[in-house]
């Protein structure tokens, strides 16, 4: 049997290029997602005619609820998740001075409540202390937790440094219990969250040193090598995939 990835925000931008990636390289691969179905069925359907499995589960990741309702049905139709990539989240824009309640909670429910509550139900699944043969948790961080991030995003910077901080304390928390932990950094990757900057990004490319932002795929492929043998020793580790920034 293949091993099981499941890829929250799974539907489009790094989370659809993981997952295209995966299911050509053999896993079957859940591919989650809250509201875009067309955009998460066209990734399953394009898994499937290159001869791989998977399926869509849509699920608010941010809801404890529904993420436990997201693992059964994917132990259900695909088998215990072997390999977790938490990638959804969102981005945002607004200044300390005008930040509400609502904007600041939705943004950690979204990029940090839901890591814990997926990583939660992995460890669950893939612990040697529940029963589990181990797994591959990689987190989707991003290089603001370190730069910043931009004007108007003090709180998408705050939770891309939570999630590095997590990742590194669970690393340590179940690295004893066959699971390995790591964390992506991407910087400016071409994808359409980051549309939210509008004509910025074109500008922010020539603070790169490698010149350009960067490609899905450039990040999908770090995630499936964490995720393979190749990296069997790579534990609690940050890679910045982010061009020298």
């Amino acid at each position: 049997m293949s091993k099981v990835m499941l890829v929250t925000g799974g539907s489009r931008g790094i989370g659809a290029s993981i997952a295209k990636l995966a299911g050509a390289t053999g896993y079957s691969v859940a591919v989650n997602f809250v509201r875009n179905s067309s955009a998460a069925e066209e990734v399953v359907r394009e898994i499937r005619a290159g001869g791989g499995k998977a399926i869509a589960v849509r699920a608010d990741v941010g809801e404890d609820g529904d993420v436990q309702r997201m693992f059964a049905e994917v132990d259900d139709k695909l088998g215990k998740v072997d390999v977790l990539v938490n990638n959804a989240g969102i981005l945002g824009n607004c200044r300390v001075e005008d930040m509400d309640a609502a904007t600041l909670t939705g943004i950690f429910r979204a990029n940090v409540f839901s890591m814990y509550y997926c990583a939660r139900e992995a460890v669950r699944r893939m612990s040697t202390k529940h029963g589990g043969t181990g797994g591959v948790i990689v987190n989707m961080s991003s290089v603001a937790s370190r730069l910043g991030g931009l004007a108007g995003g003090s709180h998408y910077a705050a939770t891309k440094g939570a999630i590095d901080t997590f990742s590194l304390a669970l690393s340590k928390e179940v690295g004893g219990e066959g699971i390995r932990v790591n964390t992506i950094r991407p910087g400016l990757i071409e994808t359409e969250i980051h549309d939210v900057h509008g004509g910025m990004n074109a500008a922010l490319a020539k603070s790169v040193p490698l010149g350009r932002s960067g490609r899905a795929d450039e990040v999908a492929r770090v995630a499936l090598w964490l995720a393979s043998e190749d990296a069997s020793y790579v534990h609690g580790a940050i890679v910045d995939v982010a061009g020298g920034r």
